[in-house]
């Protein structure tokens, strides 16, 4: 076996199943008996050699561990390579195909490392994942019971003018969060080096072409965007990153006071907050500011669903959690309320635990029809 492959114990061994996880950081995941074997990472699906890699992948991990898929997971978008490819395995062998959301894989990755098959409340925070409206999801609460879950709860959305392009310019997040605010009149002013500024404001009054995400991830790029820290991102995640080096090195700051509302629906609206930030204060006081109170809106959010479900695990996923300043601070605050805080050990909580967490679906679904 591979040394880059990593080995899951399960608690019960099951047929053995096939997961091909996500696009971005993709691995995939075949089970054996009582263990889960994740290849090593295979990366971006949006190469040629990406995804040749993926098929050779599958193929070696079959042989190596001497075993016929029963089953074959895949991601909920339609149009990921590992979507296309599962389906087309499935097709070949005769076996069944199931579609898991992205964010129930997040939160099933953390079930699988720990071995939880009893409810557990999920927190998952990412760029983005399919949702089941078909809107893209990324700020996400839910309650997970092995196959099964419930949206209990969201980030309020914010506009992506531009659609993907948005992910990848946090000045457009910005450019949203102005606009939310009733600001919209300040999108030009605000954004002289960019050209599209205009036609971007144009786009958000009309409503064209701004398609709604629940995503922390985007919500970043707006904090970002306003504060002047990143208008144009380099690689994946630059925003994000530079504003948690800014918080660390301002230190520690108290929450904003009524930085954030939670709805009766179980949405959560940081939009106070981004108020606070458009109207641009010290930069690294502000990085630290929007740090300290997602933890504290995050950790109220949680605790309410977790008081009204009376579910103690509170399990967290998803790339965001690469930021050590905001899963320690929330894991603290979720600890002192006496919650068990469950996160990624073995793997990491990006999309590269995605194809275990289609794993942990497919077992649970396995065996509540034993």
């Amino acid at each position: 076996m591979s040394p880059r492959t990593a080995i899951v114990p399960l608690p019960s061994a099951a047929p053995s199943v096939l997961a091909c996880g996500a696009w971005l950081k993709n691995t995939v995941c075949v089970t054996r008996g009582n263990e889960a074997h994740v290849s090593q990472l295979i990366g971006d699906l949006d190469s040629v050699e990406a995804r040749l890699m993926l098929e050779q992948t599958v193929a070696d991990l079959c042989v190596e561990l001497d075993v016929r898929p029963e089953m074959v997971l895949h991601d909920l978008h339609p149009d990921f390579f590992s979507t296309q490819f599962a389906q087309a395995y499935a097709a070949q062998h005769e076996i069944p195909v199931i579609a898991v959301q992205h964010h129930h894989a997040h939160i099933a990755a953390i079930c699988a490392e720990h071995g939880i098959a009893t409810p557990v409340l999920g927190l998952a925070l990412d760029g983005v994942g399919l949702g089941l409206d078909d809107t893209p999801w990324g700020g996400e609460l839910l309650c997970v019971h092995g196959a099964d879950f419930e949206r209990v709860g969201h980030l309020a959305p914010l506009a992506m003018p531009g659609g993907d392009r948005a992910a990848r310019e946090p000045w457009r997040m910005a450019a949203a969060a102005l606009f939310c605010l009733g600001r919209g009149d300040q999108i030009t002013a605000r954004f002289p080096g960019q050209p599209a500024a205009q036609t971007v404001a144009g786009m958000l009054q009309r409503g064209l072409n701004s398609p709604t995400t629940s995503s922390m991830g985007r919500l970043f790029d707006a904090a970002a965007g306003l504060l002047d820290v990143n208008e144009v991102q380099a690689f994946e995640a630059q925003a994000a990153i530079q504003l948690q080096k800014l918080a660390e090195q301002h230190g520690m700051v108290e929450p904003l006071p009524d930085g954030y509302r939670i709805d009766a629906a179980g949405v959560l609206d940081f939009s106070p907050l981004l108020g606070v930030l458009a109207d641009r204060p010290d930069v690294a006081y502000g990085a630290a500011l929007f740090h300290a109170t997602l933890a504290s809106g995050l950790a109220e959010w949680v605790q309410r669903a977790a008081g009204k479900r009376d579910i103690p695990y509170i399990a967290l996923g998803g790339g965001c959690f690469h930021n050590s300043l905001l899963s320690q601070s929330l894991s603290a605050r979720l600890a002192a309320q006496g919650l068990h805080v469950l996160t990624a050990q073995r793997m990491q909580p990006n999309d590269s635990a995605i194809s275990l967490g289609q794993v942990w679906v497919a077992l649970q679904t396995l065996l509540r029809k034993i």
